[in-house]
């Protein structure tokens, strides 16, 4: 067997177990990548499947990556036939083959975050929408939800019934889906939603791939939506050989769209599955996984497992209670700058993960203050600036003309004195004969009031006609050089503001290295280094891929970007409630929410391969106003014996143990009541102004008074009934409308 007798057992029986579906639940840091790589090199070299029939699919770049490298050392030769990819290649890599069979053409432009509120915005004024009404923001989350269930347009406004919001929804969703396709263009959802709609509508290329396609892999299962699931059913529904790996515990884009039933119900949609559990963990220490299970066992969704190592105990785990954030940032960057004079460690073993963007901003000021060396993961995208949108809308602009957004970009970038009154005209005309906004261009002396833009539009036109012909001859470095120097791209930079060119300059830089280092990897591979390929590549790129692990610099990130990750030293910042778990959550009537967050902090606590310090604040600066927190519910949740309070700290801990307890006492309150009132006659309940509320007292309101909600404001009580340790209280809110909730968590006050 050789190199699979470097598994554990229940690895061993992961990669064995070839045929039929197969659901791996690997715990955090247990091990899962090496399965997949393994169960891939068993499948060639023990059981003679050739290379191209294997398709595994990660959800980043990143992992995409690590996984290339691990597969080809192990399996060698034909190990490049295998498609490793995320979801979003690889749904690329097959339109680009038939989207034709959907009516696009094969160049099609992927348009990323920026480019669909801009077309949304565009939307918004076609069809006189008020923004200050309904948020562009909002119809692009609606727009999503909906490309994410694989509801169209016509079943959106369908389902919307009269509902007037809903209406407008639909109404706008079916004018943004009308102006992708005149643009020759899909947005993210779209990458996944078309490739499952040629499936459905193509028996013979859906064939194709299930023929390819015949032992299919898909990590980080637990984050898969509906649109994922169906891709993967569909493919692997001939011949059934599907293996996914994935932690339900560590199910945490909810807000991304991420359906948890997926793995959670997955033996009910392949009722045949496998199911092995991988919980032994080799990146931790075990006071660190036994504070992750004592957390997490709080989640009543989710498949039982318990992590366990065979590292030892390793340290406890840090507890601090600051007055504010800044002295918690001072702290945390003090330890971090001792460790790293004693030479006990580098810059980047410590890494700070907290639950807002915003809290980075105190942790900034003390780095720069000490001197320390720090990068933000998940800050402001490379691809996002400006001038490198500029620079990408020129070549976009080459390679498929009927992108509308780059067109309209780039135009008068640099100023050709090229007005807003020529664009509309041009724009204007392209709607009414419904052609491209570069269509309008090459035939803009027939545009009625053009007057004397008509030399600047055929300028700008001719310009880019020869960049397309360049194109033809010339590497896509050569062309972007190409560009900057003749449009005078970088001095038109250096008059606007010579200080903030600088760096502007060198992101350009950076961009072209960035297409040195793609040609140069096709060169490698054999490949055509092509300019759709190349915009391609840069359409899929994430944050996280951002992330170099050679540099010493100390990590700050949010939660959600940690994932996948692991440090030696992490600091778990700003546990306390309201903040993590956040408000919303504590304050939802889905207890979904509050078990989304603990599986966020789960995650935070399985980063951690050493040390692990957890810090908080009583108050805290949040919008401009102090707010002052109790410790996070979560820090309760973690045995007092693995945690070292310090000195100065050493009540705080014991007196966080007796607040759980009373929250248990509430909660198992909540969860008898609920049964109450899930197996007892309504009917059958009496009033409660007769009994004695859970601690004895009556409650200070009843039916007909007037209440107010830290949530949902102000209302009147409507109904009462007593559920043996708890009532339900019904309130008709103000705004919000009808609410049911528990008396004890709901925290009514009488006005």
């Amino acid at each position: 067997m050789g190199i699979y007798d470097t598994l554990n057992e229940q690895q061993r029986e992961a990669v064995l177990h070839t045929e039929g579906p197969l659901l791996i639940l690997a715990g955090a840091g247990s091990g899962k990548t090496r399965v997949l790589t393994h169960r891939i090199a068993y499948l060639i070299e023990e059981m003679g499947v050739n290379p191209w029939n294997i398709l595994a699919i990660t959800f980043t770049n990143k992992a995409a990556g690590e996984m290339r490298e691990r597969v080809d050392n192990l399996v060698g030769i034909g190990s490049d036939s295998i498609w490793v990819s995320t979801f979003h290649s690889a749904c690329v890599r097959i339109l680009r083959r038939y989207i034709g069979l959907l009516g696009y053409d094969t160049n099609f432009t992927i348009y990323d975050s920026d480019d669909q509120k801009t077309l949304m915005r565009d939307v918004c004024r076609m069809l006189n929408v008020d923004t200050k009404m309904f948020k562009e923001r909002m119809f692009l989350g609606a727009v999503s939800h909906a490309k994410e269930e694989l509801i169209t347009p016509q079943e959106f406004r369908l389902e919307a019934g009269g509902d007037f919001v809903k209406l407008k929804v639909a109404d706008v969703y079916e004018e943004y889906e009308k102006q992708l396709r005149a643009n020759n263009a899909l947005d993210f959802d779209d990458l996944l939603v078309k490739t499952v709609q040629l499936f459905q509508t193509q028996a013979d290329v859906l064939d194709h791939y299930q023929e390819r396609f015949r032992y299919i892999m898909v990590d980080e299962y637990q984050d898969t939506n509906t649109v994922q699931f169906e891709l993967v059913r569909i493919l692997s529904s001939k011949y059934r050989n599907l293996c996914v790996v994935g932690d339900d515990d560590q199910s945490i884009y909810k807000f991304r769209g991420a359906n948890i039933r997926n793995i959670l119900n997955f033996e009910q949609f392949f009722e045949d599955a496998r199911v092995i559990k991988l919980e032994q963990n080799y990146r931790s220490t075990g006071n660190i996984l036994n504070a992750a299970n004592a957390v997490i066992r709080h989640n009543a969704g989710r498949k039982d497992k318990t992590l366990w190592t065979a590292n030892g105990d390793g340290g406890k785990l840090e507890f601090r209670q600051f007055d504010t954030a800044y002295d918690e940032a001072e702290y945390i960057v003090g330890d971090i700058a001792g460790s790293v004079k004693k030479e006990e460690r580098t810059y980047n073993d410590h890494a700070i993960l907290y639950r807002t963007n915003a809290q980075s901003r105190v942790f900034e000021e003390k780095f720069v203050t000490a001197n320390i060396p720090y990068k933000i993961v998940g800050g402001v995208n490379f691809y996002a600036r400006r001038e490198i949108k500029d620079l990408l809308s020129y070549l976009k602009t080459v390679d498929n003309g009927k992108d509308d957004l780059a067109v309209r970009r780039i135009i008068n970038v640099p100023k050709r004195g090229i007005g807003l009154t020529s664009v509309n005209r041009v724009q204007e005309y392209a709607a009414s004969r419904e052609i491209s906004f570069y269509e309008a261009l090459q035939a803009a002396d027939l545009i009625p009031g053009i007057g004397r833009g008509l030399a600047k539009l055929e300028s700008f036109t001719a310009l880019i006609e020869h960049y397309k012909a360049d194109a033809q001859e010339m590497s896509v470095s050569d062309l972007m050089k190409e560009i900057i120097e003749e449009t005078g791209y970088i001095e038109s930079l250096e008059n606007e503001d010579a200080e903030e060119a600088e760096a502007r300059i060198e992101n350009i830089d950076e961009l072209i290295s960035k297409i040195a280092a793609y040609e140069e990897m096709c060169g490698d591979m054999d490949m055509p280094a092509t300019l759709g390929g190349f915009l391609e590549e840069v359409a899929l790129v994430a944050d996280i891929d951002s992330l170099d692990e050679n540099s010493d610099y100390v990590v700050l990130m949010t939660l959600h970007s940690a994932k996948g990750l692991e440090f030696p030293h992490v600091y778990l910042a700003g546990l306390e409630d309201g903040l993590f778990p956040s408000y919303m959550s504590i304050t939802s009537d889905d207890l979904e929410d509050i078990e989304e967050e603990r599986r966020l902090c789960y995650v935070g606590i399985t980063r951690a391969e050493e040390e692990l310090t957890l810090t908080c604040a009583r108050r805290r600066m949040v919008r401009g106003e102090t707010q002052y927190n109790r410790m996070s519910r979560f820090l309760k949740e973690i045995p007092v014996e693995l945690v070292s309070t310090g000195e100065t700290f050493a009540g705080e801990m014991e007196d966080a143990q007796k607040e759980l307890q009373k929250e248990l006492q509430k909660r198992n309150a909540y969860t008898q009541a609920k049964q109450a009132f899930q197996t007892k006659v309504y009917a059958a309940a009496k009033p409660a102004k007769q009994f004695g509320s859970p601690s004895g007292s009556s409650l200070d309101y009843e039916v007909g008074d007037r209440v107010r909600h830290v949530k949902f404001g102000e209302g009147t009580v409507t109904g009462i009934i007593e559920g043996g340790r708890d009532y339900e209280v019904t309130v008709d809110f103000d705004g919000p409308g009808t609410k049911k909730m528990f008396a004890a968590f709901a925290k009514l006050q009488k006005m």
